[in-house]
């Protein structure tokens, strides 16, 4: 098959492209190269070192024979582009991870807020605007997030993207499903949200075959293939702003830092192993929709835990100290979090869940690259309100300077 990966650079596009090239599928890497522009504004680097994206295509067709296509393209800024590519290459399935992902980020200022709606809304919609208009049939593979339903605790399972309800009628009650409310949190799950609707319209409108993966937090750094050549690795954040909640415990720990978790760490997250996700993308595009069909949604996760509890867990297995600061975030200091996933359980899914010898993997490969991390990008700082920036902890260390006067 034929695949496009839209965003093949990033943090899971990088170990899906090489999965399924590893299939023996076609793969083309359509990508701007912004999350390495984003590292430069951040005055961040990735905790593991990165090639260029050439390089790592060179190494991977060395290693294996297999070829990976890479194309400079901006989906949000090059329509014309993106809409003569998908004419001349035709893809069969094309999966779209080119989004800026990351919640503080979007929070940072109004720029950054301006910025990841124009760049993942526009993205999104050139992307359905030139499979209509090329008259592509390829499946659609949509890389969404488990933040679109909010983190409020409703005491019911959340079901895979759609909701039962009944509406009172004038000729009595009637039975309807509807797409699940969503509830974002940060402009950068309300641009997912968005994307909902904008999937909806061209599945009923135009009849493209998508679908939407509502994913958890990834956290691991190797897949199958990422191991096989030290320049074939994963990126791996640890900064406050594209850095993981388990992953940054894990970094912490590696390097002596206190385990930052912010208000009580009642918020409960879903979570899934990044092998678990390259998998689950391999069987998504197994199950394709019809044309005609509505979208298909699953939950991509595998497992749920409160925060606090995740940094109890890390302390135990590395000692670390755990800090509780104030929460840059505006949201619930404690939630319930039940999640079903039963479709991708259904298409054969056997999950990884949070065992003691990857969580030490991690920390291995955190405590190899110590060397490369800048402990003053550790904190999360980028506030969602002015208020909340005001309460901020720059310092969880207490390195600073302090006044005794």
């Amino acid at each position: 098959m034929r695949i496009a990966v839209l965003g093949g650079d990033g943090f899971v596009g990088w170990p899906t492209a090489l999965h399924l090239s590893d299939l023996g599928h076609e793969i083309h890497i359509l990508d701007n190269l912004s999350r390495r522009w984003i590292d430069t504004e951040l005055g961040v680097q990735s905790l593991t070192p990165m090639d260029s994206i050439q390089e790592r295509c060179r190494i991977w067709h060395q290693l294996t024979g297999r070829k990976i296509h890479f194309h400079l393209l901006n989906l949000a800024t090059e329509y014309e582009r993106l809409k003569g590519w998908l004419a001349e290459t035709r893809p069969h399935a094309v999966i779209h991870f080119a989004e800026q992902r990351a919640a503080p980020y979007s929070m940072k200022t109004d720029r950054h807020k301006v910025y990841t709606v124009n760049n993942n809304t526009n993205a999104t919609h050139n992307l359905l605007a030139a499979l209509v208009e090329t008259g592509i049939d390829a499946h659609l593979v949509h890389l969404g997030t488990m933040g679109v339903y909010g983190y409020s605790s409703v005491g019911a399972p959340i079901p895979e993207g759609y909701l039962d309800v009944q509406i009172d009628t004038p000729s009595g009650p009637r039975e309807q499903q509807i797409l699940y409310p969503t509830r974002p949190g940060s402009v950068y799950h309300m641009t997912k949200s968005l994307d909902q609707i904008l999937f909806q319209f061209y599945a009923q409108n135009d009849g493209l075959r998508i679908t939407d993966l509502h994913q958890g937090i990834v956290w691991g750094t190797h897949t199958d293939q990422t191991r096989r050549h030290e320049q074939l690795i994963n990126r791996f954040d640890y900064d406050g702003d594209y850095g993981t909640v388990l992953n940054r415990f894990l970094i912490q720990a590696a390097i002596g830092y206190p385990l930052t978790v912010h208000g009580t760490g009642g918020q409960t997250r879903a979570f899934i192993h990044v092998q678990d996700s390259v998998r689950c993308i391999e069987l998504a595009l197994k199950d394709a929709p019809a044309a005609g069909d509505r979208v298909h949604i699953f939950n991509q996760m595998t497992e749920t835990h409160r925060v606090r509890d995740l940094a109890e867990l890390v302390a135990k297995l590395t000692g670390a100290e755990v800090a509780y600061l104030p929460n840059p975030r505006k949201e619930a200091e404690e939630n319930d979090l039940i999640v079903r996933n039963d479709q991708f359980l259904a298409l054969g899914l056997k999950p990884i869940t949070l065992a003691e010898g990857l969580l030490s993997e991690v920390v291995e490969v955190a405590r190899k690259y110590a060397h490369r991390i800048d402990r003053s990008r550790v904190p999360a700082v980028s506030a969602w309100t002015k208020d909340l920036a005001k309460r901020v902890e720059h310092d969880p260390e207490g390195k600073r300077l302090r006044s005794v006067s």
